[in-house]
């Protein structure tokens, strides 16, 4: 298991679907906490930050008010950015979102998308020419709108390396715990899992 920590940004904005993001928050926060109880003194793996367009709460799905911790200017380095699906329609058309998307795609080690965060990634241009997924209600529309794109309604999660998409929801959970097991080993991600009471079935290897 690595001990450098790596900052995982998740992306809020309004209309976020709750669980797109708190998921993934749940999982790398766990894999640390997990870490840290298995062996205290041992640096965590995961710092998890939430980031959003301003510091005022952010209204996600169904009325939730959620406080991000930083702003799209003055977050720290992130080493994996994770961004969610939900009412993302006004996002789409945001410039700056779209430049600051295609900025970390050059930084960051590991950018993600849950859901239709998928739309997001493709509208900065950082999918084109791979095979992505997202909610399986949006398969036939990312297709249409981003014709570069490989889109596949299979499996939770496909990981080409530098970017992972997921499907819909709770597959953000599923494609965390793979990220877990990608950076941190994957003796922490079925550890995390089990501190989570979550049934995970990694893809790769049908293991659970």
């Amino acid at each position: 298991m690595t001990e450098a920590i790596r900052t995982v940004g998740i992306y809020l904005y309004d209309g976020v679907e709750v669980l797109d993001f708190a998921g993934p928050f749940e999982v790398f926060s766990t894999a640390s906490r997990v870490t840290q109880r298995h062996a205290p003194g041992v640096t965590a793996p995961f710092r998890v930050v939430t980031i959003a367009r301003g510091m005022s709460a952010v209204s996600a799905r169904a009325g939730l008010q959620v406080l991000p911790m930083h702003t799209l200017e003055d977050h720290p380095p992130l080493d994996v950015l994770i961004v969610p699906g939900g009412v993302d329609a006004p996002e789409r058309t945001r410039d700056d979102l779209r430049r600051w998307l295609a900025r970390q795609a050059l930084r960051v080690e590991v950018l993600a998308s849950v859901c239709t965060g998928a739309f997001l990634l493709a509208g900065a241009g950082v999918l084109d020419g791979q095979e992505v997924t997202t909610h399986w209600e949006d398969i036939a529309e990312l297709a249409t709108l981003f014709p570069a794109l490989t889109v596949k309604d299979t499996g939770r999660w496909i990981d080409n390396g530098a970017v992972i998409t997921s499907a819909g929801i709770s597959a953000g959970i599923d494609m965390s715990l793979h990220l877990v097991a990608r950076l941190a080993g994957r003796e922490l991600s079925i550890a995390t899992a089990r501190q989570m009471d979550f049934q995970w079935r990694d893809a790769d290897t049908g293991a659970t």
